[in-house]
């Protein structure tokens, strides 16, 4: 951007990927003017938020680059081992198809890392806020101020937050969940729900996360520390959402449900939190950029979590956004460079999350058996197997 011509950015929502991308433009856009709006009173301890995220080891690199990483806060994911449940009849003798993926395979120190919402967003904040007092004369906090509109205006956007305000630019990162969405463009109810929480295991390997294909649908774990002999992991349990049964169940005929459904290479689980469930869909905008608003994280898309790439894909959304205000010399072109460097990585994401979601309403004879083939033949294959765990480290470049 021409430096004699600031640029003038709201920010709406201050969540992980909103708090990022404002930290970000403070940093590498020195000229620009950066507001940050969220609804949330400044006063509010997010650091008690309990809700787990999954980040992958590129979106660990930003935060650490942002200074707003607490390592001791998170536990690392040294390995992914994804396998099914059930495998054809003619599988049985060679065991069920799975695919690992280790760390040390990969030449890094870790594929990714889990952690808090609130062990993401506290530092972020108080980064953000350290950065503002330091700038107060182009750095501004909003908190507890909610935006009712944005409106398009000639070569910007006008934000309602009770006072009609103009700015070059708007980024939306306030999400929320599929249930409480207006639908966007490409909508679409799985019929499933998410029963979340954690489970205590026994003899459990640290720092092993785990994705388990079902014939209900996926289920998966998440180191949350702990040693072999017992410790925790958070918990994702996907079913149909018309044929509900551990909404029926107790705790202890959840932890017998589960234990089966894992199998013991996971170790035995011994106990399970209260779940929460939420209902499941896809929810996205056909592009980021609608005139001079953009929209990043599950603003832009609501996916299922069968790949746990949510957030991680905001965050790369908002790298991508500063990078290209820094690069090109006007607001729009830097939104061209941002939809067409976006474009590959975004709808790779939606098009895998939402085949893996939607193959588990399908009755389709054989369907199982063509999945674990799947995953049979790319444990053998090295080259792809490496492929699969860089994409799912730093995204599609």
């Amino acid at each position: 951007m021409n430096p004699a011509v600031p640029l003038h950015l709201a920010v709406v929502g201050a969540g992980p990927a909103g708090l990022a991308l404002a930290l970000m433009a403070a940093r590498e856009l020195p000229s620009a003017q950066v507001t940050l709006f969220d609804a949330r009173p400044l006063d509010v301890d997010v650091s008690a938020d309990p809700r787990t995220l999954a980040l992958s080891l590129g979106s660990v690199q930003l935060l650490q680059r942002l200074r707003a990483w607490r390592e001791a806060q998170a536990t690392p994911i040294l390995q992914v081992q994804v396998s099914q449940q059930q495998p054809a009849l003619f599988m049985n003798r060679l065991g069920e198809p799975q695919v690992t993926i280790r760390a040390a395979d990969e030449g890094v120190p870790l594929l990714g890392a889990v952690l808090s919402y609130g062990a993401v967003v506290a530092p972020l904040q108080q980064a953000w806020m350290a950065e503002a007092a330091a700038h107060p004369a182009r750095l501004h906090s909003r908190f507890g101020t909610p935006v009712r509109a944005l409106k398009a205006v000639r070569e910007g956007v006008e934000v309602d937050s009770a006072i009609a305000e103009r700015f070059d630019l708007a980024v939306v990162a306030e999400g929320g969940v599929f249930a409480d969405q207006a639908r966007k463009a490409i909508s679409h109810d799985y019929r499933q729900v998410a029963w979340v929480g954690s489970v205590t295991i026994e003899g459990g390997t640290p720092g092993l996360a785990v994705e388990r294909f079902t014939p209900d649908g996926p289920a998966a774990l998440l180191p949350l520390g702990g040693g072999a002999a017992q410790g925790r992991w958070a918990l994702v349990w996907c079913v149909p959402g018309e044929r509900d049964a551990v909404a029926e169940l107790d705790d202890a005929q959840r932890v017998t449900v589960l234990n089966h459904l894992f199998g013991p290479s996971v170790g035995r689980i011994v106990a399970v939190t209260p779940l929460k469930r939420f209902a499941l869909g896809l929810n996205a905008e056909r592009t980021l950029v609608q005139e001079r608003t953009v929209r990043i994280g599950n603003a832009a898309q609501t996916l299922h979590p069968v790949a746990g790439q949510g957030l991680n894909l905001g965050l790369r959304d908002a790298y991508c956004l500063v990078h290209a205000l820094r690069r090109e010399d006007s607001v729009d072109a830097a939104l061209r460079s941002l939809e067409w460097r976006r474009g590959p990585d975004r709808w790779a994401t939606i098009a895998s999350t939402d085949f893996l979601a939607r193959s588990f309403t399908w009755q389709l004879p054989g369907l199982s058996t063509v999945r674990g083939l799947g995953l049979a033949a790319l444990q053998l294959a090295s080259p792809l197997k490496s492929l699969l765990a860089r994409q799912m480290m730093f995204g599609r470049r």
